[in-house]
């Protein structure tokens, strides 16, 4: 069964609001590069889904805008072509490379592991959320920033149950920023 990593930015004090950490730089770029093109698929919440499509979806133009600097265009790149789903029962249809996942959340994600490959690999809020309440969450890998927020949404506000982690890696950037890697550890009843 191949693993279901969820990997967010979050600042010291648990805000995963995108615009609450630090701006991309260089060295954060290449490493989210990496880890899009380990994933075999992508799996988005429609409000994440819409957020990533309206950044890094290519224009139909085949360029990409001028305001995107050189060193985010193998992000962008790497983000464009990769295969994406979408949970969302509100959404009629989805394009940039993705399906609608419907119905029974646990059911439909247990399919996709099942699948042959390397991994699958989820960002957001609400629906990591929802994969942890049950318990399919492989691997978490938090990029925490040097910065207080002070507001906005944290990292998995309102889980049910403590979910305790073990440290399997942990990297220093050169701008502050470490990312650090856990898995699940089963606790003794």
């Amino acid at each position: 069964m191949k693993p279901l990593r969820y990997s967010i930015n979050v600042t010291l004090d648990g805000c995963c609001h995108h615009e609450a950490g630090l701006p991309p730089d260089e060295e954060s770029m290449r490493y989210w590069t990496a880890q899009m093109e380990q994933a075999d698929a992508l799996l988005f919440g429609r409000v994440t889904y819409e957020m990533m499509a309206s950044a890094w979806q290519k224009p139909t133009t085949g360029a990409w805008p001028d305001r995107m600097e050189e060193w985010q265009k193998p992000f962008a790149d790497t983000i464009d072509q990769a295969k994406k789903y979408v949970v969302s029962n509100t959404l009629s249809g989805v394009d940039w490379n993705a399906e609608l996942v419907r119905g029974d959340l646990a059911h439909a994600v247990q399919q996709l592991k099942q699948e042959p490959g390397e991994g699958l690999w989820v960002g957001g809020v609400t629906l990591p959320l929802a994969l942890a309440d049950l318990g399919l969450i492989d691997e978490y890998e938090f990029l925490v920033h040097p910065v207080i927020a002070g507001h906005g949404p944290t990292l998995l506000a309102g889980l049910r149950e403590r979910i305790q982690l073990e440290l399997v890696d942990r990297h220093e950037f050169g701008s502050g920023v470490v990312s650090v890697r856990y898995l699940p550890r089963e606790v003794a009843a």
